[in-house]
């Protein structure tokens, strides 16, 4: 099974934290080159350092602003010659609380992060993964797509249900061209990705149905997920293993979404 990166060159957005952060040192390991896309370079200079800065780059740009992401993407790909991996990545939680409650600016923010900011990711990638086909992978989350208990999340519901969907659809588009997109769905991960997290905890009692689990719910690692363990998947449809598979949705949840 040939999972070697090796003359790769790999873009991932949110690269600098999190599950994009485990990416970027498993493609690295795996021999790629790596564009570290994100927002704060505090959070990813380090990790061009560790990697060596002849095989990984910091872009610095908000992936929901189409010029920053134009500039940010053709930077790294000039750097190395151009790119056969995006893993868009690059999302936030944003408000929990009812859809009466929600602030019209804060469903905004939500949308253009994780959903404009997948579309971007792609639209701007695809350029050069068309020279000679490569892999898509995209973030999405098992809210949305197969959970539906998480109360309060309605718009970061909506955006992952939508990057399914724009994952299937640039499928059989890109198909042709030898690009293959396929969509990783985690549940509960360790990552910081709460800090981007408002739960009005007062105003969800309001909606919320109770739901117990007493021995919990993830009975196969007893507790959250790792961010490797995405990581690990993500390298897989990186890979040339993965050559054959492509429109797919793959759950790395532990069976959490299954209860």
């Amino acid at each position: 099974m040939n999972t070697s990166l090796k003359g790769k060159t790999a873009l991932i957005t949110g690269g600098g934290s999190g599950i994009g952060r485990a990416a970027v040192i498993k493609m690295a390991e795996a021999g790629a080159n790596v564009i570290l896309l994100d927002r704060s370079p505090e959070d990813s200079n380090d990790l061009v350092q560790k990697i060596g800065e002849e095989h990984a780059l910091h872009v610095t740009a908000d992936v929901s602003d189409a010029e920053q992401m134009k500039k940010a993407i053709q930077e790294g790909a000039s750097k190395f010659g151009g790119i056969d991996i995006v893993f868009a990545n690059a999302g936030q939680n944003g408000t929990f609380t009812p859809l009466e409650h929600l602030d019209p600016e804060d469903w905004n923010s939500v949308m253009m992060t994780n959903l404009t900011g997948t579309f971007l990711t792609l639209k701007y990638s695809i350029p050069y993964l068309k020279k000679q086909g490569g892999s898509v992978i995209i973030t999405s989350s098992i809210n949305g797509t197969r959970t539906f208990k998480n109360f309060g999340f309605s718009a970061y519901a909506t955006t992952k249900a939508g990057q399914v969907g724009l994952g299937k659809m640039a499928a059989v588009e890109l198909a042709q061209f030898k690009i293959r997109v396929n969509v990783v769905c985690p549940g509960a991960i360790e990552t910081n990705i709460d800090d981007s997290t408002n739960r009005e905890e007062e105003k969800l009692k309001e909606i919320t149905i109770p739901i117990q689990y007493p021995e919990g719910n993830q009975p196969l690692a007893g507790g959250s997920g790792q961010p490797e363990q995405v990581a690990d998947l993500v390298h897989y449809l990186a890979s040339e293993a993965a050559s054959h598979v492509t429109g797919s949705v793959v759950y790395v949840d532990g069976i959490e979404s299954l209860l």
